[in-house]
């Protein structure tokens, strides 16, 4: 079950005794399920749902959307960034960024308020650890390199953060707006790695631009650059309509296409095309042309809504560039017109003239609940109920997609030993080997998720002094939890890294021994799962 649960500790010496009973927090180690219902209400007409949220009684609950536009699949989106675990720049930011212009979106309740204000809280206390002596942030906490896109990123963030009335942490911001000041000035085209490296100096200089402290000889350099990139040039408009010149920014975007071609970038900028559309459209509203833009936004919502996997910079900068175009209203904006009942309670009137409207749907035994929705506007009306929940059990299926995994356990002589009964106080090896079949580029930004049942806990190796056979391949960053590690490294066409954990069966039961996946964080058709299964301990 999750939830509360209670224990009860005896201490005894000589002949005192005491007992305490105490309260601790059952987390389901399990993947969270969401199941969509939507429908499209014409004017006037009516729509009725009924619901079952999956999953088990204490992990489930529903919403429903109401929008005028294709619906963005708003909570569902919100709770994928804050959920999403691997702690990276990029992804801290995310996670808290939406949070920022929720209120453009929908009605904002007190209680949701104030969630939106401890995760943008959450994420502004982190950004230390990113910071370098030279004031760039890296990619993972601790690790000496400067990220250059999750640098700008992260300072986009603080920006708008202190805009909406944020403290920042101390001494941050200004080591940051000299660093940006630095590489900008100092950057030359094709010295950098990057694919997109013109793209990254032009993100760099809308992010001075927005602090107030345009570079303008940078700005003009970047401009006279021969070959410059359809998403550079966007950007740099961007820049210099913060920076007071739009007609400059009218002259880069004159023309200039609004398609952009599929694609998925690993590193570098984390892009992909949704991304870069929603960036297009930024730029147009930045020159309060929204009528231009809402084809853009239409789109991107129609894929919010969709329930496509979409990377955590996708998803995040989708929601900035449709919260940024719903401020102020837009072409053809009227008020959303609606009467809501749930669970055949009395009729509910909804009058907004947010993009968005949302409700949290009381969930009759913790797990069914009806909806009925009646249009009263002269528009359609976008109607979803989103419902979730975590299962018992994990996934039970195995996945090899463009990637190569497979999962054994071992004693601490390396002989295979089946892990489906345990003797106690055991130390075992769980080793995991992940290959790149050889067909593509190189594999970036991998993430190793590895969950242990709540009866095995992870052993510090290191502190145990393995033997050099135990250890495990060079990895970039990796992330040891109570009862999970996290594993990120890059993977060259045809390598293959193991990797390799110390655990101990600790405690007498029968546990669940959840899924073991790797993946590419910004791309999902790289991916492999090894299935689930249930374990015990003996004494």
């Amino acid at each position: 079950k999750t939830g509360v649960g209670k224990i009860s500790v005896t201490a005894k010496s000589g002949s005192y005794s005491a007992s305490q009973e105490i309260e601790i927090e059952v987390r389901p180690s399990n993947p969270r399920v969401v199941d969509v219902t939507a429908g499209l209400i014409a004017a006037g007409e009516s729509w009725e749902a009924a619901i079952e949220a999956p999953g088990m009684p204490g992990t489930n609950a529903a919403r429903l959307e109401l929008s005028e536009i294709p619906p963005l699949n708003l909570s569902s989106r919100l709770s994928e960034l804050i959920r999403y675990p691997h702690g990276c720049i990029e992804q801290v930011v995310s996670g808290a960024f939406p949070q920022l212009l929720l209120g453009r979106l929908t009605e904002v309740t007190a209680e949701q308020k104030k969630a939106a204000e401890g995760y943008i809280r959450a994420a502004l206390v982190q950004l230390p650890g990113f910071i370098l002596g030279t004031g760039g942030m890296s990619y993972w906490p601790g690790t000496p390199y400067s990220s250059p896109w999750g640098t700008s990123y992260a300072g986009h963030f603080m920006l708008k953060a202190e805009e909406a009335g944020y403290s920042m942490p101390f001494g941050v911001k200004d080591k940051w707006l000299d660093f940006q000041k630095n590489e900008a000035r100092n950057w030359r085209k094709g010295t950098a790695s990057y694919v997109q490296d013109d793209l990254i100096q032009a993100y760099r200089l809308y992010t001075l631009a927005l602090a107030g402290s345009p570079e303008f000889g940078a700005m003009n350099r970047l401009r006279e650059e021969s070959g410059l990139g359809l998403m550079a040039r966007w950007n740099l408009a961007a820049a210099y309509i913060l920076a007071g010149r739009p007609e400059v920014a009218e002259n880069l975007i004159n023309r200039l296409s609004r398609e952009v071609n599929t694609y998925r970038e690993l590193s570098g900028t984390y892009g992909s095309e949704l991304r870069d559309r929603a960036m297009i459209a930024e730029t147009l509203v930045l020159l309060n042309r929204k009528t231009e833009a809402f084809p853009l936004i239409a789109d991107l919502s129609a894929h919010l809504a969709s329930g496509e996997w979409m990377s955590t910079q996708t998803t995040a900068y989708c929601l900035l560039a449709v919260a940024h175009f719903a401020g102020g209203g837009y072409p053809g904006q009227g008020q959303l017109n609606a009467g809501v009942s749930v669970n055949g309670s009395e009729i509910e009137k909804v009058a907004t003239q947010k993009v968005l409207w949302q409700k949290v749907l009381p969930l009759k035994n913790n797990k069914k609940a009806s909806v009925k929705v009646q249009n009263n506007s002269n528009k359609y009306l976008y109607a979803r109920v989103i419902a979730e929940g975590i299962p018992v059990a994990g996934d039970s299926t195995s996945v090899q997609d463009n990637l190569l995994l497979e999962v054994s356990y071992t004693d601490l002589q390396g002989r295979q030993i089946n892990p489906a009964v345990i003797r106690q106080g055991t130390d075992l090896v769980a080793e995991v080997r992940v290959r790149h079949p050889g067909q593509r580029e190189t594999y970036r930004e991998l993430a190793l998720t590895t969950i242990f049942p709540p009866g095995w806990e992870i052993l510090n190796s290191r502190a145990n002094d393995l033997e050099s056979s135990l250890k495990s391949d060079p990895f970039d960053y990796q992330n040891v939890r109570d009862d999970r590690v996290y594993t990120y490294f890059d993977l060259k066409p045809g390598e293959q890294k193991t990797f390799r954990i110390l655990l101990n069966a600790a405690y007498e039961g029968t546990f669940y021994l959840p899924s073991v996946q790797c993946e590419a964080m910004y791309d999902n058709r790289i991916y492999a799962r090894k299935p689930g299964r249930w374990v015990e301990v003996v004494r």
